[in-house]
């Protein structure tokens, strides 16, 4: 059973950062990925980053390249999200998700979430 948990959520001031981090239990093996999107009120869920356990290759969104960045300890189960230079439109429910995606941006093709950790950004 693939279990994961997403802390480190607040809220903060826009240009502040913050780390997410996601605690995975099992879904580590081979083809695995964990992935980080976030869900603000009213829209749909977007894809904000990805990272394999093993090897550990990045792919961010658009809207966060060069201000989050994705990491990982396998021996660990984590996955950590920094978050850098926040801006009032980051803030969402952000949560954690793993699988054998297909596609790498499509919420659908992860059978295992994390339950969210709301990120708020004021102005």
């Amino acid at each position: 059973q693939v279990q994961l948990v997403e802390s480190g959520g607040g809220l903060v001031q826009a240009g502040d950062s913050l780390t997410l981090s996601c605690a995975a239990s099992g879904g580590t093996s081979s083809g695995y990925r964990v992935s980080w999107f976030r869900q603000a009120p009213g829209k749909e869920r977007e894809f904000v980053a990805t990272i394999r356990w093993i090897p550990a290759s990045t792919y961010y969104a658009d809207s966060v390249k060069g201000r989050f960045t994705i990491s990982n300890d396998v021996d660990k189960k984590m996955v950590w999200l920094q978050m850098n230079s926040l801006k009032p439109e980051d803030t969402a429910v952000y949560h954690c998700a793993t699988g054998r995606p297909y596609t790498l941006t499509r919420p659908s093709d992860y059978p295992y979430w994390g339950q969210g950790t709301q990120v708020t950004v004021s102005s």
